[in-house]
Formats: structure tokens, C-alpha cells, sequence
């Protein structure tokens, strides 16, 4: 009796076992652990054993086994690729979400190190011996910062609203404007926040206008909170509308009900004259708000959390909510936050805080940037023609929608890749450059490249060019 075709070639692909001896193999059990790069083994000779029936000609066992070695060391890039690692952000996209917001400063990215490389006081207080409250150092920073009577940390600004509302406003009325009903990154929108507190939307005005008396026709006996969104991610222009925010403190005070601020970005230093309109938390409370809710990874540059500031007794009754044992952050957190914090108090946030320094940053200093980078790119790569023109930055991470920096571009054409090919290459590099085109160009922003990595950048230039 014949064998069949495609079992003769079945028996061609090497066993796990002679794969697991290959150098191949061996690479990946070095980087991924024997128990994953076994995975790995078994599901590329899998998918081999599957195309063997369709395989025609006069493949032998060795061709397979190099096959196989070959498609291991892509699984092997792959894996390397998707691990989360360091990244050269060149989009000038300040705020990047994609990329990780916002880079820690250096003080906070040590105090981090410090905090996880041993034990520390989370919850012990060193002068008496006795057992404290976590974060309470950090938190009284916060509060002193931004004027409040106390604050508490969360953490990410979703989980800040949803445990403000869940305490405040669950089993009663919430009243907000329709024009400040967002959604923002994730699909993460107000509304749905609103129901899953327990919350019932109650909305009053336009998309575009919302005066103060259609708050005030809205309160009833359930009303509990009116809710004011500032629109960190989107603006609304021409013929618009809305009270200003001591005038709904005015109100909900009337009426014994409390004002809570989702303020998005957080910007605890006044930015105008970067063209940024986002009030500061300080001014927030000085208008009246009872809580304000903000992110602490956009314009405030610190790590991912949610800031909540506000009355003292508000902010006690948010601790003993159940649900804040569930969305409250880690240790690193709180020293960050602290971190960050310091250069505020100390007016160096600008020098220290890398959003604000990326912010701040004049044309000019950009420019002598590139101009020494491109310099040094037309003597050592060949193939890459670089030129250097105008263009603008973005704040990006849903703060400040519309404005743009101006900036000094990178222009990078290749003489044989096209620019999506180049981009490719350069996000295989290590670290990773991450940039963006336009009119089948590389275009790198320096403005978002910290000046002690414009080596590396031009490294990675340099080597794909």
C-alpha cells in the first residue's frame, strides 16, 4: 500500500524536540523563557504541518528545519517589538498617548527607582512608629498646590469622576450642558460614567450655548450635583455660550448643591502665552467648584492619575467610599506625584517638567537643533537628504485641541525607500524612533525629542539611511 502524498511530506517536519536543539530555538529560549519559546515552537510547526499538504516539489527535511529556524527568529523580532520598551517620540506631538503622555522628569523617574527598589513608607508614619494613611504626604502637597483644602489621588482622571459621582450624585439628578456630554480616547464617554454611577443625566441648554438659567430650571428635589466638563479634547466656536463657573457656584451653592469640575488636563501653571486657554485648577477653586477632577499625565507632566481636589469634608467622604479602595494607585505613584509637585513649588517647572519644557521651547533653540543634525546627516548618510523646514507641533492627549507650536521640521527624503519604508526601519531601531509623514517625507520634530537623545536620533538616521 502507497503512502499518501501529504503524509510522506508531514514526515518531513522535524519533531518540537530537534527544533528546541536549533540555534534558532536557543535564541528564543534565551530571550522568552523555555515555557513561552515552547509555545512559540509548537505553533510554528503547526502552522508548517498545516502547508505541507498544498507543498509541491522536492523539499527535504533540512529545508523545512531552516524554514522553520527562520520563522522562529521573526517570532522572535515580533516579540521583541511588541515588549514595551523606550521610544524617540519625533511626531511633535507633546501629549502622546499612544507614546506613553507624558515623560516623567528626571526627579520623579528617580524617586520612582527609589520607592521600588526597597521598602518605604506608604503607610507608617516614622515619627511615632504607628501606622499612617497612604499617600497622605503627596495628597497635602497636592491640596497646598492648588489651594484646596485636601485632595485625594486616584488612579486616572475616569476613575476620579465615576468616584466623585458615585458618591455625590448616585440614586439622584446630575445637570450638564449638552455641549459638554464628550467622549474622549477609548470610548470613554460622560454619559456612560453618569450610568454607571447611578447617576441620571439631566441635560439642560444646546450644543453650542447653555445659559445659567437653564441650569437653574433644571434643579428639582432629586437634583444632587451640576456637573461642568471643561472641553479639553474639542472646541466649540462662533456663536456659543456658557456661565461662567463662579456663577454655577453661586447657583448650586443656592440651592445646597454641590459644583463638581471635571477640569481634563490639569494645568497648574497659566500657559496663555503659549496660546493655551486651559484655567488652572487654582483658579477652579478659587471660583467656587467644590471638587475639581483633573489627569495628572497631560499639563500637569506627571505619571497617569486622577487629582481630586476640594473640600475637606468631600474628600474624606471620597476616602471612605468602598469603592475607593479599588482605585487608588501604588507607591510609585504617590512619589511621583510628590516629584512633580516640587519643581511646581520650587517655579522650576519649566526647566524640569519635560511637557513644559517641550512647551515652552522658542523656535529658535528647535532650529539650531536641526540644523546641527542635519549637518551631520549629508556627511555620514549617503543615501538620506534631509532639509530643514517650517511647521507646527500639537499638544496632543486631548489637551488644547487646535492649538499648534510653531517648529522647526526635519524633511527627510531617502534616494531608493519610499517614507513609509523609512518609518518602518526606524521603529526597528534601538530605541525605537517613532515620526510621521507628509508629502512622502520623513518629517522629525525635535521639539519632542529631549536635546541628551538628539545622539541617538541621529544614530538611528544614520544606520537606516
Amino acid at each position: 500500500m502507497s503512502t499518501k502524498p501529504e503524509m510522506k511530506n508531514l514526515s518531513l517536519v522535524p519533531s518540537v524536540d530537534s527544533i528546541l536543539q536549533t540555534e534558532g530555538a536557543a535564541a528564543l529560549i534565551g530571550e522568552l523563557g523555555r515555557k513561552r519559546a515552547l509555545a512559540h515552537v509548537q505553533k510554528v510547526t503547526r502552522e508548517i504541518r498545516s502547508e505541507m499538504s498544498s507543498r509541491s516539489g522536492n523539499t527535504s527535511r533540512s529545508d523545512i528545519e531552516k524554514e522553520i529556524v527562520a520563522r522562529l527568529t521573526r517570532e522572535l523580532e515580533s516579540a521583541n517589538q511588541q515588549r514595551m520598551k523606550r521610544v524617540l517620540n519625533a511626531t511633535g506631538i507633546i501629549v502622546h498617548t499612544n507614546l506613553g503622555r507624558s515623560p516623567l522628569s528626571a526627579e520623579a523617574a528617580d524617586a520612582i527607582v527609589a520607592a521600588a527598589s526597597g521598602y518605604c513608607n506608604l503607610e507608617y508614619y516614622l515619627e511615632t512608629g504607628e501606622r499612617g494613611r497612604r499617600g497622605e504626604s503627596a495628597e497635602r502637597f497636592l491640596a497646598e498646590t492648588v489651594g484646596a483644602e485636601d485632595a485625594v489621588v486616584v488612579n486616572n482622571c475616569a476613575a476620579a469622576a465615576l468616584l466623585v459621582l458615585s458618591e455625590f450624585a448616585k440614586g439622584g439628578e446630575v445637570i450638564v450642558s449638552r455641549g459638554e456630554l464628550v467622549e474622549i480616547g477609548g470610548d470613554f464617554r460622560i454619559p456612560d460614567v453618569l450610568e454607571q454611577s447611578g447617576a441620571t443625566l439631566r441635560e439642560v441648554g444646546t450644543t453650542n450655548r447653555t445659559k445659567l438659567v437653564d441650569y437653574e430650571r433644571a434643579i428639582g428635589e432629586n437634583t444632587k450635583l451640576i456637573l461642568r466638563v471643561h472641553p479639553s479634547n474639542y472646541r466649540v466656536i462662533g456663536f456659543t455660550e456658557k456661565p461662567d463657573l463662579s456663577e454655577l457656584a453661586e447657583l448650586a451653592h443656592r440651592n445646597n448643591l454641590i459644583l463638581f469640575e471635571d477640569a481634563g488636563s490639569g494645568a497648574l501653571i497659566d500657559l496663555t502665552k503659549f496660546g493655551l486657554d486651559e484655567p488652572t485648577i487654582q483658579s477652579s477653586i478659587s471660583a467656587g467648584a467644590d471638587i475639581v477632577a483633573f489627569s495628572g499625565d497631560k499639563l500637569m507632566g506627571g505619571v497617569q492619575a486622577g487629582m481630586i481636589v476640594g473640600r475637606k469634608n468631600m474628600i474624606n467622604q471620597l476616602r471612605k467610599n468602598p469603592l475607593y479602595r479599588a482605585l487608588r494607585p501604588d507607591k510609585l505613584t504617590y512619589v511621583a506625584v510628590e516629584a512633580t509637585l516640587t519643581a511646581f513649588a520650587k517655579g522650576i517647572a519649566f526647566k524640569k517638567i519635560p511637557v513644559l519644557r517641550m512647551l515652552a521651547t522658542p523656535f529658535e533653540e528647535l532650529e539650531a537643533r536641526a540644523k546641527a543634525m542635519v549637518k551631520r546627516l549629508r556627511k555620514n548618510a549617503g543615501d538620506v537628504v534631509p532639509e530643514i523646514i517650517s511647521g507646527s507641533s500639537a499638544i496632543g492627549g486631548g489637551a488644547a485641541p487646535g492649538i499648534n507650536l510653531p517648529t522647526c521640521l526635519i524633511s527627510i527624503r531617502h534616494a531608493e525607500m519610499s517614507a513609509d519604508e523609512f518609518l518602518a526601519k526606524l521603529r526597528f531601531c534601538d530605541p525605537p524612533v517613532i515620526a510621521r509623514i507628509a508629502d512622502n517625507r520623513c518629517l522629525i520634530d525635535l521639539r519632542t525629542v529631549l536635546p541628551n537623545d538628539d545622539e541617538l536620533l541621529i544614530k538611528a538616521l544614520a544606520n537606516v539611511a
